[in-house]
């Protein structure tokens, strides 16, 4: 099952190789304009160079068992993504607002181990009866890029970029592994839509906390946290996270909020992950074939 919406709904009732910055860059000034209409410089959206012109926000579930690590061969059963724009954008790049123009959602159903654990159901809210009846990947990912060429994205013959995107995640994993994990059990190359390198969201909020300790002199973390969504978000000072942990179009929108907030601070918004779309595992067999004695079930 696909969902498609132009609009930003209610909350769901369950979810050009090269290398990435060291830093981030410096805010651009506020100008006379931009002070006139400011409450308090702190804020003020302060106008940075972007890159790029669009961002996909991903966070896939996938099958888990309790006690196994990235090392097991996940398999994607949602994928959800916002489509954030820039509503201000300057032909100089300068931009600071972003939002939400169109959204992705569907479930997956599994095939190399097409039942999902207690463990997996109950972290992700997402049930057995969702993923049977849901597309296998293959299917989800060409309706994903339809998706894609009614944005205007990619072109719809070539499926080459037609603008610069950028996708973010939290954390490398939902591409370095679970895409990647995925197009091999499926047995299909990875879309060239999704190459190249992404945003980890965590690492640039990491950077920007970094930053704002060494300007004030006092950690904004307390130490040995877990650099999660809702860290991230109280971090910034938003509001609470909104909708279900681990409901992965949930995820997918705090951390659109997450990414909003950085363009609004002045942060530049580009790659800082390396994703290698050919990375194996022991597992791996020959076309997608996966050998259980490297399982650890």
């Amino acid at each position: 099952m696909f969902s498609v919406v132009a609009q930003r709904p209610p909350p769901f009732a369950f979810g050009s190789i090269r290398s990435p910055p060291d830093r981030l860059a410096a805010p651009a000034p506020i100008t006379d304009s931009d002070k006139s209409s400011a409450v308090a410089p702190d804020l003020a959206s302060i106008l940075a160079q972007q890159p790029y012109d669009a961002f996909l926000v991903l966070d896939v579930e996938a099958t888990c068992l309790q006690g196994t690590d990235f090392q097991w061969p996940n398999e994607i059963i949602e994928w959800p993504v916002c489509l954030l724009k820039w509503t201000d954008k300057q032909q100089s790049g300068a931009a600071s607002r972003l939002q939400i123009v169109d959204e992705f959602r569907s479930f997956v159903k599994p095939t190399w181990r097409p039942r999902l654990s207690q463990f997996c159901t109950d972290l992700t809210g997402i049930t057995q009866e969702q993923v049977d009846a849901a597309p296998h990947f293959p299917d989800v990912a060409e309706a994903f890029a339809a998706f894609l060429v009614k944005n205007g994205l990619i072109h719809p013959g070539t499926r080459e970029r037609t603008v610069r995107f950028c996708w973010c995640t939290d954390g490398p994993f939902d591409v370095r592994d679970f895409v990647v994990k995925q197009c091999f059990i499926s047995n299909i190359s990875m879309p060239d839509w999704i190459k190249g390198d992404v945003m980890d969201v965590r690492r640039t909020v990491s950077a920007w906390s970094e930053m704002k300790q060494t300007q004030t002199k006092k950690p904004l973390f307390p130490r040995r946290i877990s650099l999660n969504i809702p860290s991230q978000l109280r971090a910034l000072g938003l509001a609470p996270f909104e909708g279900r942990q681990h409901s992965g179009i949930d995820d997918a929108r705090n951390i659109a909020r997450i990414v909003t907030e950085l363009a609004r601070r002045g942060i530049r918004l580009e790659p800082n992950t390396f994703i290698h779309p050919n990375r194996r595992w022991a597992w791996m067999g020959k076309h997608g074939q996966v050998l259980e004695e490297y399982c650890m079930t």
